[in-house]
């Protein structure tokens, strides 16, 4: 029973119990705009963002624009706590001796958000595998066998046909993406939060604004330099074995240029940089809310917070 009031005392709890607020803040404001990418990159011809998001409304209703979210909202909030309290212990690892209140440094939060989003892969892949399948799924197709109602059916039918080699389809483009992507994804946040409100980093208070626009930035930025690969991903996640035409990474990579041209690789960027500002400015903001609100580490500036 004294367990967790130990464990929230300590930091390690803090920046657990935070990155899960985090997370499920993330989840639930972008989870719409990210069905529209999904389809956009997997489709050649399916149309502007905007028009997908009214075919999928018209036709399949609004619920559909959530369906998947199951599977990453009931792990997301471990996969997120598991992210920041890896970026903690890593960010000083890395960093040289310095005081106790001194911010790591830049470099460190670099090599932490490498390491962070390396490991996070682990966890990541399969949940994004199961979500690809289920919002590439209409209801013009649930009246076939191999419709799916939920994450758990998904997960399922791919561990009975194919294995736990088929729950990590798409590991290895998973930490291609990830790794410089969460490496860009701290290092900005971290440097724009310190350039809205000079000496955040060390006294932890910035106003609410500079945490929405701070986490937005980084988002975006992340996305940006990881957007390729991430098409690629999920290519190879939406392919079933009897479905299959890709040969791997650099197959899927030369098919894909081949058929559609370079562009296909930037393919519903301009959907995935509206979500990621939206989604990671909710992700930092409630991060560093909780870490405020429910352990009294530092304070919000009052002008902005409404």
């Amino acid at each position: 029973m004294d367990f967790w009031p130990e464990f929230l005392a300590s930091s390690w709890g803090r920046e657990f119990v935070a990155g899960g607020f985090g997370g499920v803040a993330g989840i639930i404001s972008g989870y719409p705009l990210d069905t529209v990418r999904i389809r956009q990159q997997h489709h050649a011809n399916s149309g502007s963002a905007v028009s997908i998001l009214r075919r999928v409304i018209a036709t399949e209703g609004p619920g559909a624009l959530y369906r998947g979210m199951g599977a990453p909202l009931a792990s997301v909030t471990f996969q997120n706590a598991m992210a920041f309290q890896i970026y903690a212990i890593l960010s000083r690892a890395f960093d040289s001796p310095r005081l106790p209140d001194d911010p790591p440094s830049y470099k460190s939060v670099a090599l932490a958000g490498f390491g962070t989003g390396a490991m996070q892969s682990l966890i990541l892949s399969p949940v994004e595998l199961v979500k690809i399948r289920l919002q590439l799924q209409n209801k013009n197709n649930a009246v076939q066998a191999n419709s799916h109602k939920g994450p758990l059916s998904v997960y399922k039918s791919i561990l009975r046909t194919e294995g736990m080699r088929g729950v990590y389809r798409g590991f290895l483009i998973t930490l291609i993406r990830d790794a410089p992507a969460h490496s860009v994804y701290f290092w900005t946040y971290e440097y724009m939060r310190e350039q809205f409100h000079p000496g955040c980093r060390k006294s932890g208070q910035e106003t609410l604004s500079t945490m929405l626009t701070a986490g937005g930035l980084a988002g975006v930025a992340s996305w940006v330099c990881c957007y390729p690969p991430d098409v690629i991903k999920t290519r190879l996640q939406a392919e079933t074995p009897s479905s299959q035409k890709y040969n791997g990474i650099w197959d899927c990579f030369r098919k894909s240029v081949q058929q559609e041209g370079y562009g296909v690789l930037w393919r519903g960027l301009g959907t995935a940089v509206a979500r990621a500002f939206v989604v990671n400015g909710a992700v930092f903001s409630a991060y560093e809310i909780a870490l405020r609100c429910l352990f009294n580490n530092g304070s919000i500036q009052a002008e902005n917070t409404i």
